[in-house]
C-alpha cells in the first residue's frame, strides 16, 4: 500500500531545503528530485549548495526556479 502524500505549506519550510521537503510539493516526486540536483541550473536544475555530504536549496533560490518553471510550461 502506497504511504499517501503529504504536501507541506510554503510558509512552514525551513530556509534551506532538503531533497525531501522538495518532494513534499506537487508534482515533484524524490527521483525527479534528485535527477534535477544533477542538472546544472543553467540547463533547468535545481540551484544547490553542499554542506558536507549533504545537498542543500535555499528557499528563495528555489521559489523563483520553481515559478519560473511554472511560467515556461504556461507558454
Amino acid at each position: 500500500m502506497k504511504k499517501a502524500e503529504t504536501h507541506i505549506p510554503w510558509e512552514s519550510l525551513p530556509d534551506t531545503l532538503t531533497a525531501k521537503h522538495i518532494c513534499k510539493i506537487p508534482g515533484i516526486s524524490i527521483r525527479r528530485v534528485y535527477e534535477l540536483f544533477e542538472i546544472h541550473f543553467d540547463y533547468g536544475g535545481i540551484p544547490t549548495f553542499q554542506i558536507g555530504a549533504s545537498i542543500r536549496v535555499d528557499k528563495k533560490e528555489f521559489k523563483q526556479w520553481h515559478e519560473g518553471r511554472k511560467d515556461n510550461n504556461s507558454k
